[in-house]
């Protein structure tokens, strides 16, 4: 069990996220902080042990009201579908799935494959990646790819994709392992809970759970029929 925040004074999300990768968590005590949004693209909710985060750039006080109108339990209010749809209805902005957030240190020496930089924009994991992150790196691997970029409050996020006939022979296990070797400061994960397969590689690879998250994602125009 990692230490808690306590009355520790906390201004941003990224102080919260570089507090949670060292094992320090904001207190179980059914509470949720309100901060703002790290960059315009970044919204949404991040939920620990007992304690939640809003960062938006929306009233606080428009949030907490929010809250009581789940009229649920505080501890599931801020994932509770009510509030997150009033969440994206104020903002103007659509939510993608609850993720499960993992996060482990780097790693000494080299990795165990032979990996290949992506240079080409237009690689499919490149550009999805960087809709949602800056900074993109890419490796290929054979019968994977490897993607890293600074995403949610400039925190480094790591994403694998394991060609099907490559599954289940370890390799998603080995490159989520060469990306921390690759890393050299904490590397944040975020995986549907029900993609057990990845969870388990993660996990396999030293990637700790350490809470649940949900982004809102700007919406994009809508492009006129040609």
């Amino acid at each position: 069990m990692g230490e808690t925040l306590g009355e520790r004074a906390v201004e941003t999300l990224r102080d919260i996220l570089d507090a949670a990768a060292a094992g320090v968590f904001p207190a179980a005590d059914g509470g949720t902080t309100v901060v703002p949004q790290p960059s315009p693209r970044d919204a949404g909710v991040m939920s620990f042990t007992g304690h939640s985060v809003v960062f938006t750039d929306e009233d606080p006080r428009w949030v907490r009201e929010a809250l009581r109108g789940t009229d649920c339990d505080a501890l599931a209010a801020p994932l509770h579908p009510r509030f997150l749809t009033a969440l994206m209805d104020r903002t103007g902005r659509r939510g993608e799935t609850v993720d499960a957030v993992l996060v482990a240190g780097p790693l000494p020496g080299r990795p165990a494959l032979a990996l290949r930089g992506i240079a080409d924009p237009g690689h499919p994991r490149i550009g999805y990646a960087r809709g949602r992150r800056d900074e993109v790196r890419a490796w290929t691997a054979e019968g994977g790819v490897l993607v890293m970029g600074r995403g949610v409050a400039g925190r480094l996020e790591v994403s694998v994709e394991v060609d099907e006939g490559a599954q289940d022979r370890g390799l998603g296990r080995l490159l989520v392992t060469a990306a921390r070797q690759l890393a050299g400061e904490p590397l944040w994960a975020q995986v549907a809970p029900g993609n057990a397969r990845s969870l388990r590689a993660f996990q396999a690879a030293g990637y700790r759970p350490v809470g649940a998250e949900l982004l809102l994602q700007r919406k994009m125009p809508v492009c006129p029929s040609e």
